[in-house]
């Protein structure tokens, strides 16, 4: 089978998280993506555990990429940087803004190069604007974006940050749609793109409760809520008021209200039935069979390593296997893609900083073995001789 963006180049120039995993997910659909990192490597090679000098944070964005290690404040760093941009489908970026443009890197600049070019620049606030200049990172975005807020007020707790980066995904997930989008209408007009990403557009419209604030109307909360069951905590979804009437309807649960109790004194009694009711079953299994009956949706709480051994991870393979480069294997998060007639897969290991100097510069530029000595002579480019 064939990968769906076999033949695309990318250079990648972003860093830790938003870009990253967009560059990773082109990779996975077969996409040559080369990253381009500072002498200082990606700050995230020392975050998690580390193999064979390959943290486990770096790697699960970064496996299957390209390393070239260029100082961009080097003389001659700027001219050798556009060479490759000119040899690439797709740039990334994820400084803040007009930090490219003091490196004469600036999509006018890469643009008149290569006009077919299309370049994503992921901020936190756009490229333009009365807050572009602001340091930007994913938990700066929850607060923002309301996400922090609302939680506070759902809970009733004061407002904490949720361990998972969310405005970073969201933000590399748009700019992954974006940028494919970008090459479809290449090649229909023959023209690049320029992408202004700004992760706080990203959290707006991925937030599907923002349309009460749009309609400045109350939240009314909808999902899931966790009650304590038979067999440990569970996930029940639906809006309590169905989920009851089903109950006493298929399941006997007796309404426990005494004539003319007042609403507050109602709902508290009817939670308290349900809450038995959850925990009245001998076996999880029973109660599972109970719920599925009535057509209920429901989850169990996992933890993350749990989540992975699930029925479901493991028959999808949802865990790759790749070389840790140390005499072992470790484990990565396999791609979501699942296609009929194409393949979309962790294309190998994690590459050290600079690994790939010579073969890209080769293959990419044709530049010649003394051409790239002299720029590591220069110390335009530089390597982690790690082997």
């Amino acid at each position: 089978m064939t990968s769906p963006l076999e033949g695309i180049r990318v250079l990648d120039f972003s860093r830790v998280l938003a870009g990253p995993f967009a560059g990773r997910m082109l990779c996975d659909l077969g996409a040559e993506v080369v990253k381009l990192e500072p002498p200082e490597g990606d700050v995230t090679r020392a975050w998690g555990h580390v193999r064979g000098g390959l943290s486990g944070y770096y790697t699960q964005q970064n496996t299957g990429k390209k390393s070239v290690c260029i100082d961009l404040d080097a003389p001659g760093s700027t001219a050798l940087a556009r060479r490759l941009a000119a040899h690439a489908d797709i740039v990334i970026e994820n400084f803040r803004p007009n930090v490219m443009a003091r490196h004469g890197l600036s999509w006018k600049d890469l643009s008149a190069d290569h006009p077919e070019l299309i370049m994503l620049s992921i901020s936190g606030f756009g490229q333009e604007g009365p807050e572009s200049h602001r340091a930007a990172y994913a938990s700066v975005l929850h607060a923002e974006a309301g996400l922090l807020a609302r939680q506070s007020e759902q809970d009733g707790r004061p407002a904490s940050d949720p361990v998972l980066s969310i405005a970073d995904m969201n933000a590399g997930l748009h700019g992954l749609v974006a940028l494919l989008a970008a090459l479809h209408l290449r090649q229909r007009s023959g023209r690049g793109q320029y992408i202004d990403l700004a992760m706080l557009d990203t959290m707006l419209v991925t937030d599907d409760y923002a349309n009460f604030a749009v309609d400045e109307i109350p939240l009314i909360r909808g999902g899931g809520e966790v009650w304590e069951a038979t067999g440990g905590p569970i996930m029940v979804v639906g809006d309590f008021r169905f989920i009851w009437k089903l109950l006493v309807k298929y399941h006997g649960v007796v309404d426990p209200t005494p004539p003319g109790a007042d609403l507050e004194t109602k709902i508290r009694m009817r939670r308290k039935a349900v809450s038995e009711f959850y925990q009245s079953f001998g076996s999880r299994e029973e109660l599972i069979v109970a719920l599925d009956a009535v057509n209920l949706a429901w989850g169990d709480i996992r933890s993350n390593s749990e989540a992975f051994k699930s029925p479901t991870a493991r028959a999808r393979g949802s865990l790759a296997e790749i070389d840790d480069r140390s005499g072992g294997s470790r484990r990565v998060v396999e791609s979501p893609y699942r296609f009929s007639d194409a393949e979309s897969h962790v294309r190998g290991v994690a590459a050290y900083r600079g690994e790939h100097n010579r073969d890209v510069l080769t293959r990419w530029l044709d530049a010649c073995s003394d051409e790239i000595d002299q720029w590591s002579r220069d110390k335009v480019i530089s390597a982690d001789e790690r082997r």
